[in-house]
């Protein structure tokens, strides 16, 4: 008999991991929100890769790294990124710390399943748009919560959507552009007005 796995328990306590833990929240969201967003969007953006500019990207692959690509904060808890970012000393002692909760989190899987899970927790060189993808969308769901939390009139993520605009407007990926000038306006819309 095989041994149990501990794997996907693991994975859903994504809903327990709290995200932008120094700002004032309307309304809290979690990693595992958060991860499904940025799947859609990553998804979004390889298919507009695809269709708009030619490209053969494979957008179900975008969309499952998306999907984990923030499972490491199970074990590490969401870092807030004034701390992360601090300096590079610190940036590179946390990308280690991320690397090997990744680590532990594959090596949960049962080892018949590890091989096709690892490309989807560390960065495989035949795929790096991908990830180039899944971290644009990453930022447009952070601008996305920006949008949202002040819709519902909170002032407190106005200089994160700010920053949060500047580097998605500094995107070297047209899919970004795409995206931002055809679905980023919806998000400010009530209910009534997208139906």
């Amino acid at each position: 008999m095989e041994d149990k796995s501990n794997f996907f328990a693991m994975m859903s306590r994504m809903k327990y991991i709290e995200r932008w833990a120094l700002m004032r929240n309307s309304r809290a969201e979690n990693i595992s929100e958060h991860c499904l967003e940025t799947a859609m969007i990553a998804h979004a953006l390889t298919v507009i890769s695809n269709k708009r500019f030619g490209n053969d990207h494979d957008a179900s692959k975008a969309a499952l790294i998306a999907l984990y690509h923030d499972a490491s904060e199970i074990i590490t808890g969401d870092m807030p990124t004034p701390v992360k970012y601090y300096n590079d000393d610190i940036k590179e002692a946390y990308k280690d710390i991320e690397d090997k909760a990744g680590r532990k989190l594959l090596n949960m899987l049962p080892e018949y399943m590890q091989e096709e899970y690892e490309s989807i927790f560390f960065k495989d060189r035949s795929e790096e748009m991908l990830w180039k993808f899944v971290k644009a969308a990453d930022k447009i769901s952070a601008y996305i919560k920006c949008i949202e939390e002040q819709n519902a009139g909170n002032t407190e993520f106005r200089s994160a959507k700010n920053s949060i605009e500047k580097i998605i407007g500094e995107s070297e990926l047209p899919e970004v552009k795409v995206f931002m000038d055809e679905f980023i306006d919806s998000y400010g819309k009530t209910l009534d007005e997208l139906c």
